[in-house]
């Protein structure tokens, strides 16, 4: 019995060990070749999605694919940040919208949780339910009336017309509520016998114990908003005011080459910020999932 549970385990240890490496290995290759100089970049894809045709008896031609770069070169990075400037404009447009978004939801959503959670009125729960069925809806059954809404009143073609909607989503009111529930009425009871109030409650009391919620909240927010694409793409005609998820499938149109370095530096906040946020993050999705 003993040897057929190592067994398991090192066959299951094989499987997500190899399912990792899977997941890493396109990650690995983007940041492999931003390390390679245009030249060899050519050099290794010019062949991929073509039939190159060849003389009787000619060996086949392979597409040399390559994970170790023959020098390092940082040359892609340099025509990124310095000779691409239309790169960095729609940088900044992103940070913009997904901060916007980031902070407005954020607030919206824990004072909204508070109420659905700790605050007792009657038809809490199904207003609740109600506000819920709006986060089951998908995009595209929601995109046409926030489209009129939009265009009548005069946001199209507007950061506003993708950030209001983006702060009103129900998603973070759901995912606080649940962290909430986890916390004990017994501590709001016992700031009301001081005197406290519903703010000084909220501020004092509810927030210090929503960090870890609020920290997955953000970093679920900044992953989804971060790589948004029908939004801008429907309510922003303006090119240069569409974030870099729009650009960053048009820059490869520019030079080959410099796609592996601008993706890179398009993925790096999101590892950054998964990384200074991780211990957050997890006890906060597994605090949200506490009670239903």
């Amino acid at each position: 019995m003993e040897n057929k549970g190592f067994i398991r385990n090192l066959l299951g240890t094989l499987v997500m060990a190899c399912s990792g490496l899977m997941m890493l290995f396109p990650i690995v290759i983007t940041f492999t070749n931003s390390l390679m100089t245009e030249q060899e970049i050519h050099g290794n894809y010019d062949l991929v999605g073509t039939m190159p045709t060849r003389a009787p008896g000619e060996l086949p031609s392979f597409v040399n694919l390559k994970i170790i770069p023959d020098w390092l070169s940082f040359e892609q990075y340099g025509k990124v940040l310095l000779e691409t400037p239309n790169y960095l404009f729609m940088l900044w447009n992103s940070v913009a919208m997904v901060v916007a978004i980031i902070v407005g939801q954020t607030v919206v959503s824990a004072l909204a949780a508070y109420a659905f959670a700790k605050l007792r009125f009657k038809g809490r729960e199904g207003w609740f339910r109600v506000y819920l069925m709006t986060m089951l809806m998908p995009f595209q059954v929601t995109l046409v009336p926030n489209y009129i809404i939009a265009n009548q009143l005069g946001l199209m073609n507007t950061a506003s017309a993708i950030i209001l909607p983006g702060i009103f989503a129900a998603f973070g009111v759901f995912m606080l509520r649940q962290f909430m529930l986890s916390i004990p009425y017994a501590l709001i009871e016992a700031a009301q016998m001081d005197g406290a109030g519903h703010y000084r409650i909220f501020y004092r009391v509810m927030l210090p114990l929503m960090k870890p919620g609020i920290a997955a909240l953000v970093v679920l927010l900044f992953v989804d908003y971060w790589n948004m694409v029908e939004q801008p793409l429907i309510f922003l005609e303006d090119a240069f005011k569409q974030p870099l998820s729009l650009y960053l499938s048009r820059i490869n149109t520019e030079a080959q080459g410099i796609g592996f370095a601008a993706s890179m530096i398009y993925m790096t906040p999101m590892v950054l910020l998964f990384m200074y946020a991780e211990s957050y993050f997890i006890e906060g999705v597994q605090m949200s999932g506490i009670k239903g």
